[in-house]
Parts: structure tokens; C-alpha cells; sequence
């Protein structure tokens, strides 16, 4: 028999009472590491903010790590969601570049806004584990993939390898944007000069790989 998984969830939820009592679990975890942090997270501030004993909580997750990993998946298909649903929302519309790219950066900061706290804690202070790490590429494959076909209607882009142009704008805007909201802002930028650097930065690439294109 192979070893259990220590950030596997113990049993799943599959009757309304069980999905009740791990929501709440997950929602008094995102309250108590948003407030204390990691290392103030114990399991038994988090059954104590969720209102069930810890036997209870220990009967779905085996460890506050477990407990961490479930609100990351949680968050990234928030994320994915909200993220995709704007860009999807242009799919229909031949977008400026800039416009485009401007929508793009405004919902990646918008997500990273959304509770700072609990997001610094699961992707800066907590460990890193690699099943979080894969959540963490799919989500930047699927917006990588929407960026994509966008590129390919915007009527004033003509790129010869959208695909790696797509990821590296996605992988940009996530670093940028993760930074900014969750470490200290650079030099103090307001918001909107901030999403005025970066559609700049973006724009003077597609741009620039564009004319090698041409040029070739």
C-alpha cells in the first residue's frame, strides 16, 4: 500500500452536511492566516474560527498544510474563473493592443487585491508544495492560451510564435502584479501609473517582437 499523501485531504466530502462543515473549515483558514499568518495558522485557531472540534476538522484534513493547499487550488480557480471571464468578454470585440492589454493587467491586479492576506500567505510565507505548483501552472496555461487567441484577432498585432508571446505576457503580468499588490509597491507608483507602466512594457514587446518578424 503506498503512503498517504500528507496534503491530500483525508476523505472526501460527498453528503451537504460534510460539504458544509469543510467549507467552513476552508472559510475560518482563510480568516485565521489572513489575520495571523502562516505560522499563526494552527489547526486549533482554525477549528476554533470555523465552529467545529478539532476531531472534526482532522476527519477531511490531516494537516494545517493540507488545509493551506485546498484554499490555494480554491483561490486559483477563483482566479482562472474571473481572470478568463474578462478576456473571454473580448473575444467578440477586434480590441486595440493597448486596450487589450490594459483589461488584462486591470483583472490580474483585481484578483491579487482580492484578500492580500490570505493570498501573501499561501503563495509568499507558506511552503511551495509541488501539487500547488502545478495549480499554479495550469492557471497560467489556460490564461496563456485565451491571451493567445486574443493576440491572434487583434487587428493590430501579427506575431510568428503567438504562443511563447502569450506565455511570457501572462507569466509578466502575474509577477508584476503578485509583486506590486503583496510587496512593497515600486516607489510608491499609484495603481493606475502602475497598469500605464506595464501595458507599456507588454505593448513595446509584441511590438518589438512583431517588427523581428518582419524583418526576417
Amino acid at each position: 500500500m503506498s503512503p498517504r499523501d500528507p496534503l491530500s485531504p483525508r476523505k472526501r466530502p460527498t453528503q451537504r452536511r460534510a460539504r458544509e462543515t469543510v467549507d467552513a473549515i476552508l472559510g475560518g483558514a482563510a480568516r485565521v492566516f489572513g489575520e495571523r499568518g502562516y505560522a499563526g495558522g494552527t489547526t486549533n485557531r482554525i477549528a476554533e474560527a470555523a465552529g467545529v472540534s478539532v476531531g472534526s476538522l482532522y476527519e477531511y484534513f490531516p494537516n494545517k498544510d493540507a488545509i493551506l493547499v485546498a484554499l490555494g487550488k480554491r483561490q486559483l480557480d477563483e482566479m482562472s474563473r474571473d481572470v478568463a471571464a474578462v478576456l473571454e468578454a473580448a473575444r467578440d470585440s477586434q480590441l486595440a493592443l493597448d486596450t487589450l492589454m490594459r483589461r488584462f493587467v486591470e483583472a490580474m491586479l483585481e484578483v491579487h487585491e482580492r484578500r492580500p492576506d490570505l493570498h501573501r500567505v499561501i503563495f509568499s510565507e507558506a511552503p511551495h508544495p509541488p501539487e500547488l505548483h502545478a495549480c499554479v501552472l495550469q492557471l497560467e496555461e489556460t490564461l496563456a492560451h485565451t491571451v493567445e487567441a486574443l493576440l491572434e484577432r487583434c487587428p493590430d498585432v501579427a506575431l510568428a510564435d503567438r504562443d511563447t508571446a502569450a506565455h511570457l505576457v501572462v507569466q509578466t503580468v502575474e509577477a508584476l502584479t503578485h509583486r506590486y499588490v503583496h510587496h512593497h509597491r515600486i516607489h510608491d507608483l499609484p495603481r493606475e501609473a502602475f497598469v500605464n507602466e506595464v501595458v507599456e512594457l507588454l505593448r513595446a514587446y509584441l511590438a518589438s517582437a512583431d517588427s523581428m518578424r518582419s524583418s526576417s
